[in-house]
């Protein structure tokens, strides 16, 4: 449990319990008020009834407390003509202004405070107006008595300005701890977004690799042992890229595990890639152009995946017998990729290309998130084309 410095648990406790505190100081004073009048009459009772007990709940309905202890004002003005007795509406209004001003609306504070004022002036003229004292004397009690009655409206004023500054302070954490908790479950969402998308990538591709490989090797095992060898061994070596990849992307969900980014592909790994399904059989050309500069790491794992994601589908769709050329081209605003099939594959003839699938979309979603753009269609004639542009990295 955190501990709390007294003065905030002070406040803690009693914001927990007002009427309480309220009742415990309005029951002494409606004692007080009662024994004081108790000998003068049931009109003096019934008054300092109505000055005391409005007390009780003074801050939660603090414009009705006003009203109840100012009109017990005005009868015990109208009734009252012994100045000695002035303890009670002396320590009752006060109180009563200083709650409404403290927790009441602001316009019924102004009107509180004007009628304090009139009142406390024919308090002032009514009781100490008499022959023994000077008029400078008298004018001097009733101004200091106005102050007075100023000062408390004041003080309940500033306590009033107070709780609206702890209002908004408490909203304005509420608000925070809210859009924390939004911020936080929108990362959520595009991490899982991402996982999904490397998932996808990752599984579209190796499984592509391994049933094309497969396929092969096994319509060529009986003329030629040694490609049937060969698939295996590419279906093997994708099969072990693919698990690499799969850890490298899982760790993240692993809070006791630090992520891995060593096996993260980037540009130069396209090369490689590009290698790999060139001797798993794919007819497939890689050409660079200008000179290579630094990408962000986001944007280099994209511009991998959108060779990796093009090619996949030319294995999928473009047929055996396609011919791929892949040209990265590195301009003055960032890295041109372009990935041509001629689709003149069996396959290509049965399957037309179009750009409505989940890895197009994919791709498009990964090069938008960078500032980058891609478009993918079919070409004239027949094949395909998917051509992005990703921008270089903004240094500061």
């Amino acid at each position: 449990m955190p501990r709390f410095p007294l003065s905030e648990r002070w406040y803690r406790w009693s914001a927990e319990h007002v009427a309480g505190i309220d009742r415990a100081i309005a029951a002494p004073l409606v004692l007080l008020g009662v024994a004081a009048s108790v000998g003068v009459g049931w009109v003096d009772v019934v008054i300092a009834l109505g000055l005391t007990v409005p007390l009780a709940w003074r801050r939660i309905r603090p414009v009705a407390a006003a009203a109840v202890v100012a009109l017990s004002s005005v009868a015990y003005l109208i009734v009252t003509t012994d100045q000695t007795n002035l303890l009670m509406p002396g320590i009752c209004v006060p109180i009563a202004l200083y709650a409404l001003a403290a927790y009441g609306p602001r316009w019924a504070s102004g009107w509180g405070l004007a009628a304090a004022i009139v009142g406390v002036t024919v308090a002032g003229v009514r009781y100490f107006g008499g022959e023994q004292s000077t008029w400078q004397a008298h004018a001097f009690l009733i101004a200091f008595l106005i102050v007075y009655i100023v000062a408390v409206w004041a003080f309940g004023d500033l306590r009033r300005v107070r709780n609206q500054e702890f209002e908004g302070l408490a909203e304005r954490a509420r608000l925070l701890e809210l859009e924390r908790a939004q911020e936080a479950e929108l990362a959520a969402l595009g991490e899982r977004t991402r996982i999904a998308r490397e998932m996808h990538d990752i599984v579209a591709h190796s499984l592509t690799v391994v049933i094309a490989q497969a396929d092969g090797g096994r319509y060529g095992a009986k003329a030629d042992p040694q490609a049937a060898i060969a698939a295996l061994e590419t279906i093997a070596e994708t099969g072990r890229q693919a698990l690499a990849d799969m850890r490298a992307l899982l760790s993240v969900l692993r809070e006791d595990t630090p992520r891995e980014t060593r096996s993260t592909p980037q540009v130069s790994d396209i090369e490689q890639l590009v290698e790999d399904l060139r001797a798993g059989g794919l007819l497939v050309d890689l050409h660079a152009e200008g000179e290579a500069r630094d990408l962000s790491p986001g944007a280099g794992l994209t511009a991998y995946r959108i060779v990796q994601e093009s090619l996949t589908n030319v294995l999928k769709h473009a047929g055996p017998a396609a011919r791929v050329v892949v040209t990265e081209r590195w301009t003055e605003r960032g890295l041109l990729l372009s990935i041509v099939d001629d689709g003149r594959g069996a396959a290509g003839a049965l399957v037309p290309a179009t750009g409505g699938g989940q890895g197009v979309l994919g791709m498009r979603e990964r090069a938008e998130l960078h500032g980058g753009t891609l478009h993918a269609g079919p070409v004239v004639g027949g094949g395909y084309r998917v051509r992005a542009e990703l921008p270089y990295e903004r240094r500061m």
